[in-house]
């Protein structure tokens, strides 16, 4: 069975000959940071071959046998914000003043932070324009994947989601404080978020549409105990925001809508669902109510399950041996009659053994069917 024929099969909650396998092909899944390292362990001939936005080594991914291959990213928008201050400190699109931390990217200037509705309104915001050059070349390498007919098809989003953004924007704790005691503004940021996310969801997918099996979102809704958000809450002040942009992509293209949050989302999934979203990630295990059996109980009816291999204890803990029976466990428990596409619950620092990588890939070899 080619990886199309499996990942339908999986959408359908049917049985397929194995559970569809993700590695290098999502955002959060791509940030293996000792490719060249594991890539020696290998003994894989060659120098380095990154492919996609993500630049994620094509000769990692054909030895771990990824159904996935990934397309376009979120967009650049021209505007008076970006700037590059020195080698280890930018400025995005948005305003937002990012610094090389530890290793990271680290969010350290929200442009809204003390912003009134005058403020708010007064804000230069970025202009919702892809540039023709990239689409065109993003157009061009979806619609070579999809002649070539080896790989399931991903678009990544092209812009971030309303929660993430005001979170950035304002600051965490301005934007949680503003979203209790000043709803008014938040709807009216949010507003202003959806008016761009639909003009760039309008571009981007009129090109990329008709050569993609599924596109991406990321928003973060969830925290290691519960939701950031009641789902009362969520309701009111995330809900109508996010459902628009899932429609309006729908109405572009016919494909499934795949949705990233860490953390503990359990109360939030029903609402998730009933947004428009077919895939759920990354399954973040270590977080509270999100036990693989659970969910599967409650919702494995409507959804698909991206994700469940723990990053954040197991993974980097773990012998290879346990690493091949939490392997199982997951196959057994969440797919592939139920929908299951088997990835890690975010990404692969340099704390996870890659000896426990190796094990991970063949244990999905060996064991792909329940």
């Amino acid at each position: 069975m080619n990886s199309r024929d499996r990942f339908a099969k999986t959408m359908a909650h049917e049985r397929a000959d194995r559970v569809p396998f993700d590695l290098g092909a999502t955002c959060p899944m791509t940030w293996l940071r000792s490719q060249r390292e594991l890539a020696g362990l290998l003994g894989l001939p060659g120098e380095p071959q990154p492919v996609g936005a993500w630049g994620f080594d094509e000769r990692i991914m054909e030895w771990a046998e990824t159904d996935f291959r990934g397309v376009g990213r979120i967009v650049d928008l021209p505007g008076p914000h970006t700037q590059r201050v020195s080698s280890t400190c930018q400025v995005d699109c948005w305003g937002i003043r990012h610094e090389w931390i530890a290793d990271e990217w680290q969010i350290t200037g929200h442009p809204l932070k003390g912003a009134d509705a005058d403020a708010l309104d007064a804000f230069p915001w970025p202009e919702a324009r892809i540039d023709e050059q990239v689409l065109a070349a993003w157009e061009s390498e979806a619609r070579t994947l999809r002649g070539r007919g080896r790989h399931v098809v991903l678009a990544e989003h092209p812009v971030l989601g309303v929660m993430e953004l005001g979170c950035w924007m304002f600051g965490y704790e301005e934007y949680l404080y503003n979203i209790a005691a000043e709803p008014d503004l938040i709807r009216r940021f949010n507003d202003k978020v959806l008016d761009i996310q639909l003009e760039i969801i309008r571009q981007y997918y009129a090109s990329l549409g008709p050569f993609i099996d599924l596109t991406t979102s990321g928003d973060d809704f969830g925290m290691q105990l519960g939701p950031i958000l009641s789902p009362e809450m969520f309701a009111d002040m995330i809900v109508p925001w996010f459902r628009e942009r899932i429609r309006e992509t729908k109405s572009i293209t016919d494909c499934h809508y795949w949705h990233h949050s860490c953390g503990s989302i359990f109360d939030l999934l029903d609402q998730i669902i009933a947004c428009g979203v077919d895939i759920i990630n990354p399954i973040q295990t270590s977080a509270a109510k999100m036990d693989p059996a659970s969910l599967k109980a409650t919702f494995g009816e409507r959804i698909v399950f991206w994700g469940g291999m723990d990053v954040q204890q197991f993974l980097r803990t773990a012998t290879p041996e346990a690493v091949r029976v939490r392997t199982r466990e997951l196959v057994d428990t969440l797919g592939p009659d139920v929908g299951y596409v088997m990835s890690s619950a975010h990404e692969i620092g340099r704390d996870i053994p890659l000896e426990n990588v190796i094990a991970w890939v063949e244990a999905i070899k060996e064991k792909c069917v329940g």
